[in-house]
């Protein structure tokens, strides 16, 4: 019995380790690929997620009463406020292939509004949570899905510096049989890349400061997928066709900011503390 449990466990551990692993695209593999499908989605859940306040209590002279875990609550209702999970996926999506070079299979893609619009999820504020049915792609004549998954994302702090993170993957597979041929795991977080500090009560009057900070981390997500895409010992693609213009979501482009408008004393219902001067 004991031995059963320890090889039940030792493969669990190994189908999660594989799920988590990366894996390279060559360049033979990318040759097979005809027309692919991009697909970009956020789990379930995934957030956005303030860990602000109650994993680090270098904020709690300026929380006063305000408790860690409230505190956190009104944050990530800014960043709900910030950027839709729909803005956040398409950013991923849009910028990945923008920066793709312009050859097959990436002349070859199928049209992205004929997939939103199989998926159903065309014009909508939010992606499907849940992993779409692929079959679905195969009538539009993809051979190849490219997905890319964000798992968790959101605000985080160590030792009083903040800073947004995000999490997910990137994957390619064949649609017949569903053979992957590509894995890429990602982990941005601006705290442990030296980023500077996102002031959560600053983000607090100005959610737009995070959408910023989630946008730059997006477009470095894309260009390592981009890099693990275009594998340098391929047989020579050549451009072959042309794809409709795509453009990033105005709403994830950079805007200036809008000044906030003076806080009010006490501290108003659903509002965080005044950042300092």
């Amino acid at each position: 019995m004991v031995r059963s449990r320890s090889l039940l466990f030792a493969a669990v551990l190994v189908a999660f380790t594989a799920g988590c692993a990366s894996q390279r695209l060559s360049g033979a593999d990318l040759d097979r690929v005809q027309r692919p499908a991009f697909i970009s989605r956020i789990e379930d859940g995934a957030g956005p997620k303030s860990k602000v306040f109650q994993e680090d209590d270098a904020y709690a002279d300026k929380l006063k009463k305000l408790e860690p875990k409230e505190a956190d609550r009104r944050l990530t209702v800014k960043l709900q406020q910030a950027v839709t999970r729909f803005e956040l996926s398409e950013r991923l999506r849009v910028t990945t292939l923008s920066r793709l070079p312009e050859e097959a299979p990436w002349t070859d893609t199928v049209d992205p509004a004929r997939v939103a619009s199989a998926l159903e999820s065309f014009l909508v504020e939010e992606v499907p949570a849940n992993a779409p049915d692929y079959d679905l792609m195969a009538p539009l004549g993809a051979d190849t899905i490219v997905e890319f998954v964000i798992q968790d994302y959101g605000m985080r702090s160590e030792d009083g510096r903040a800073g947004a993170y995000l999490k997910g993957y990137g994957r390619m597979f064949k649609l017949a049989g569903r053979s992957e041929l590509w894995r890429r795991p990602f982990d941005m977080d601006g705290v442990k890349q030296g980023a500077p500090h996102l002031d959560p009560f600053k983000v607090g009057k100005e959610p737009e400061l995070f959408r910023l900070a989630m946008t730059d981390l997006l477009d470095k997500v894309a260009d390592m997928f981009v890099k693990d895409l275009t594998p340098k010992n391929r047989k020579g693609a050549v451009p072959s066709g042309s794809t409709a213009p795509d453009t990033v979501p105005s709403a994830v482009t950079p805007a200036a900011a809008v000044a906030p408008a003076p806080p009010e004393h006490p501290l108003p219902p659903g509002e965080l503390p005044d950042p300092d001067p």
